[in-house]
């Protein structure tokens, strides 16, 4: 019993030497840690509200405020372990290990951030405008660190590592696109009246747009036909619908002015 008295007695000793030695320390590096945590918010408000009239893509605008908090939180840390008395030499060369492992083991997602800030900071394309790239197409909906959104015409949705992009070659149509639509007439039918009821066709369309002027002309000549090209612009998201509207009123527009389409050709062998 009298062993037990003498090691809680030697407990309490310790416990008390230690809450004297490093009590206050361990309360101003929570002090610090806390002025930090608070220092960084405020930091990340002012930066956020500051960026706003730069007109930065969001990835990059929150990317930044992220970054600066996290630097800022970083330091106050620092701050704190020094106040411990905490060698930072070992830490830092320890994490500096286990940073190069992460490094190797997430190659991909790296590449993916990388690739993601150069598309960003270089701005190729942007959010609402129509590309081609990597063998897919779509409107762009989003453009995030690690990949790139595309809603797609026939209303899926294409995501694209960013790794992907960088170094390719894209298609940047904009926000419009030049339908390429073809149509053959009869070399014996009014060339004029085609080119007519062609334009009649366009002007009609609501969705074809005026400006620029749709580019309408003979394209090829063969022996039995004209070929006549047919390039309206229109918005994007009209694309597909305006390509079948044209064709089908100059079809109709054919029809009423008597503009004939060549006959089709076919070749009869006799065996002797």
């Amino acid at each position: 019993m009298p062993t037990d008295l003498t090691d809680l007695a030697q407990f309490k000793d310790t416990a008390i030497e230690l809450g004297v030695n490093f009590g206050p320390k361990v309360l101003v590096a929570l002090l610090i840690l806390a002025v930090g945590y608070y220092v960084g918010r405020w930091i990340a408000g002012f930066l956020e509200h500051r960026l706003e009239p730069l007109q930065l893509e969001p990835p990059v605008r929150h990317m930044l405020v992220r970054l600066a908090r996290l630097l800022v939180v970083g330091l106050f840390l620092i701050m704190a372990l020094q106040n411990l008395g905490i060698d930072l030499l070992p830490l830092l060369a320890g994490l500096g290990l286990a940073g190069a492992g992460i490094a190797l083991a997430m190659q991909g997602v790296l590449g993916n951030l990388v690739a993601g800030l150069t598309i960003i900071f270089t701005r190729p394309f942007r959010v609402g405008e129509y590309v081609a790239m990597v063998g897919v197409e779509g409107r762009v909906e989003a453009i995030d660190l690690f990949s790139t959104k595309l809603s797609h015409p026939d209303r899926s949705l294409v995501v694209v590592p960013n790794r992907k992009i960088v170094g390719e070659i894209l298609h940047n149509y904009g926000d419009i696109r030049q339908l390429d639509l073809r149509v053959e007439i009869c070399r014996a039918s009014d060339l004029e009246r085609a080119l007519a009821a062609i334009d009649e066709a366009l002007q009609a369309n609501r969705r074809v747009l005026r400006e620029p002027a749709a580019v309408v002309g003979v394209s090829a000549l063969a022996d039995k036909s004209i070929g006549i090209a047919v390039k309206p612009w229109v918005a994007v998201p009209d694309a597909v619908a305006t390509a079948g509207e044209v064709n089908q009123a100059i079809v109709a527009n054919f029809g009423a002015a008597g503009v004939e389409y060549p006959n089709a050709a076919r070749e009869i062998r006799i065996a002797p």
